[in-house]
């Protein structure tokens, strides 16, 4: 008898167990399913390719679908743009506005050697004057064709598809993807790292940026590295091309922080960070789901932040205005060439 109330008392207990860790086994599948699908949600997608249709530069004749394929290892082109395109709060509070007064201050055209073993981020100045093409809006209209304008105005009248529109006309170079992250997003996926180091060469105040630095070796957190991606007037010169050499520096430092933050060892750590980028980022539909940004970060896991070149377009003062800048010739074209 008390061999069989042991045996049976055992018994229940594993029964116990076993319903036990088939209910956390459950759970964590439901969890990894919801955590699966939040991250996907986040994305917002648009649809460059229907709304620009034919009128394109064409891809390399080499690769005509590999190029456009995040899993695969051929070149790729993608537009880059910083924006304080999304309303709300905590974009409001770090210095971005509603959707109405939409801006693209950061534009960077990344390109993707083949093969994954090296990169070229090629920053175009938000002062520049260029040919902004006629380009589709929601409404089923078209804005005019402007000339002489701001590069940035792209995005404010046409949104992302006259933001690729504008880069393809100035380029001459196919963007095989778009993507768009805001503010609060930027500032987010650093603190989702642990902050970014970054050494500057001169002391900054800069009340539009909100930032104070005083030159040297500094450990930011999202916040102030936002400040110092947006850091124009508290520099020398106040020039937009003394914020983008900021701004590349920024680049480098977060390639070095991602390579050296292993994320697949901390669950945590790494679904903060992909909650970060996701929720703040907007894509073109090649790239609107989690699936498919993960095949291109993978694609990506050989990629180390030295094989990562940094430049900024070719420019000269404009002749009509000493507050601007046009591409120079025939070194921009020389440039872009080399990226197709």
């Amino acid at each position: 008898m008390d061999r069989g109330g042991h045996m049976g008392g055992r018994g229940k207990a594993l029964k116990a167990a076993g319903l036990a860790l088939a209910g956390a086994l459950l759970l964590g599948i439901a969890a990894a399913g919801w955590a699966y699908w939040h991250l996907n949600d986040n994305i917002t997608g648009v649809d460059i390719n229907s709304a620009l249709g034919d009128d394109r530069p064409a891809r390399p004749s080499a690769t005509p679908s590999v190029s456009a394929s995040p899993q695969d290892t051929g070149p790729l082109n993608i537009l880059v743009l910083g924006s304080d395109s999304r309303s709300g709060d905590e974009n409001e509070e770090l210095g971005g506005g509603d959707s109405e007064g939409a801006r693209s201050d950061t534009a960077m055209v990344v390109h993707l050697d083949a093969g994954r073993t090296g990169a070229t981020v090629v920053s175009i100045p938000r002062d520049t004057l260029v040919t902004r093409p006629s380009c589709p809006l929601d409404d089923g209209t078209s804005t005019s064709e402007a000339y002489q304008v701001m590069f940035n105005t792209a995005y404010a009248v046409g949104g992302p598809a006259c933001a690729v529109k504008t880069v393809e006309a100035l380029t001459d170079v196919r963007m095989d993807h778009y993507i768009e992250i805001d503010f609060s997003g930027f500032a987010k996926l650093v603190d989702a790292l642990g902050g970014v180091t970054v050494t500057t060469d001169e002391d900054i105040d800069d009340d539009k940026s909100h930032l104070t630095l005083q030159a040297g070796t500094h450990h930011l957190d999202g916040t102030e590295a936002l400040g110092l991606a947006r850091t124009r007037y508290g520099i020398a010169g106040g020039s937009d091309l003394a914020r983008i050499e900021l701004q590349q520096k920024l680049v480098k430092a977060l390639l070095e922080q991602i390579s050296a933050t292993d994320l697949l060892t901390d669950p945590t750590r790494l679904y903060r960070v992909a909650d970060a980028v996701t929720g703040s980022l907007t894509t073109d539909t090649g790239l609107d789901s989690l699936g498919e940004l993960m095949s291109l970060g993978q694609s990506l896991g050989g990629l180390d932040a030295d094989a990562v070149t940094t430049v900024t377009m070719p420019v000269v003062q404009a002749p009509s205005d000493a507050n601007r800048v046009v591409a120079e010739e025939p070194e921009a074209a020389d440039l872009w060439e080399s990226l197709r």
